[in-house]
């Protein structure tokens, strides 16, 4: 049985992320989409998600540093260290009949150590050995199909709003997918069954998103931010204008005397929480002067702005 470890070319001491780089490495070389003649590569594509999958699992990872369970997830063999078993007599391993000294001419009942060993009276049947200890293990389950990975680019606008995405599978077929509550780029969804198939069942799918950048917008936490262009009349008079959104534009009021760099809150116009509710737009006002300033300087001219807005700066 493979080492989980070794499958994915890390050391045992190797962190989460450590891990999930060298799946994606690995993922990425050997998707069965970019080798489709070759099915050694594929059958190795789904060694490294199995290893994955354990390692990424911290319960399971555990369990298998302490040899519980087996590369695969099953439990592991329990006479694993009886080594030849009875009468072997054989260093370091099973019982030697030097074990078995002073209980009587050589006499015992080997159903009382069964009985200790199993929890139950079907020990007492040790003197046939019947089937041998290997014929109470349960074979391993049927190993299921390979998981399958997409990459899914979503817009920064789709993805603020959580508005449904259409992805095309490796069958061909097409599904709608809901994105999930807080989603970011590097979010894992996982398609139950949508995978290779194997003699165990289907494999998954493993949606990954990426989320793409805006040109006006970027994101604050929980939060939207944007700068909007005012025109210095608008600062000075006050106005209703509009301001774009990602679920579409709204009407913004400003009031008069307005300062460049005034930052006005948007409720719930963010992006999506991972407790399902929205962040805030926040929109940062920027006043612009006309292309042409020449008409302003004639209007303006004799007159001079005898405050300092930068006072507050110690300068």
């Amino acid at each position: 049985m493979a080492d989980p470890y070794q499958t994915l070319g890390v050391t045992r001491t190797a962190s989460e992320a450590e891990i999930k780089s060298a799946y994606r490495k690995l993922a990425k070389e050997l998707h069965p989409d970019r080798n489709k003649d070759n099915p050694k590569a594929a059958e190795r594509f789904s060694e490294v998600t199995n290893a994955y999958d354990l390692l990424s699992d911290k319960d399971k990872r555990a369990r298998s540093d302490r040899g519980e369970i087996d590369a695969d997830g099953n439990p592991a063999n329990p006479f694993a260290g009886m080594g030849g078993g009875f009468g072997s007599g054989q260093r370091g391993g099973g019982f030697r009949a030097e074990d078995f000294q002073g209980f009587g001419n050589g006499e015992m009942d080997l159903g009382d150590i069964f009985e200790g060993l199993f929890g139950g009276g079907g020990g007492r049947r040790a003197s046939g050995m019947g089937g041998g200890f290997g014929s109470q293990r349960r074979p391993p389950p049927p190993q299921k199909g390979a998981d399958i990975q997409y990459r899914l680019a979503v817009s920064f606008v789709d993805a603020a709003a959580r508005k449904d995405q259409r992805i095309t599978l490796a069958d061909g077929k097409t599904i709608d997918l809901k994105l999930p509550a807080g989603v970011e780029d590097g979010t894992q969804m996982r398609l139950k069954g949508k995978g290779q198939h194997g003699p165990g069942g289907a494999g998954d799918g493993i949606v990954i998103v990426s989320v793409g950048s805006h040109p006006f917008y970027r994101r604050d936490g929980d939060n939207v931010r944007m700068d909007l262009p005012i025109t210095l009349d608008e600062a000075l008079n006050g106005a209703k204008v509009k301001c774009p959104t990602v679920e579409g534009p709204v009407m913004l009021t400003i009031k008069p005397g307005t300062h460049g760099g005034t930052v006005m809150r948007l409720k719930g116009k963010g992006w999506s929480t991972k407790t399902g509710g929205r962040g805030d737009q926040l929109v940062t006002l920027e006043i612009h002067l006309p292309d042409d300033p020449g008409e302003l300087a004639k209007r303006l001219e004799g007159w001079q702005d005898g405050s300092n807005p930068r006072a507050s700066l110690g300068v």
